[in-house]
């Protein structure tokens, strides 16, 4: 049963949410239905909200994997706190103007590393 994952799932999916309203009102005070309109600030959001849905999703699967092989509770923790304090810097540096690069990069790093330590993990406690 999975205990620790779902405590930062809940929270990277409102991130996601939000990220979403942002795009829909992007859309909406530029009036673009489809595409961006060349946009750039529905560029923008939209991208913001691409990153957020093109690594949590892999990344929190991984991590949930690691916690059902029966990984550390405190190693779950660390896997799923890197994934959320990226995501959140990211999204947080990304979305402002101008863009603070220290936080985007940082966001990215703590990605990166919750991806790839989940993953090692993962073949570790399989084999």
């Amino acid at each position: 049963m999975l205990a620790i994952t779902p405590l930062y799932a809940a929270p990277i999916g409102l991130l996601f949410l939000a990220l979403s309203v942002n795009v829909i009102r992007q859309r909406f005070a530029h009036k673009v239905s489809v595409g961006d309109g060349g946009e750039t600030a529905l560029i923008k959001a939209m991208r913001a909200q691409s990153n957020c849905a093109e690594y949590a999703p892999l990344t929190l699967l991984l991590i949930a994997m690691a916690e059902l092989q029966g990984g550390p509770g405190w190693f779950i923790h660390m896997l799923a706190g890197l994934l959320l304090f990226g995501r959140l810097a990211h999204a947080y540096g990304f979305a402002r103007t101008p863009q603070i690069i220290f936080l985007r990069k940082s966001g990215m790093y703590l990605t990166f590393s919750a991806l790839l330590l989940a993953s090692l993990s993962c073949l570790a406690l399989a084999l």
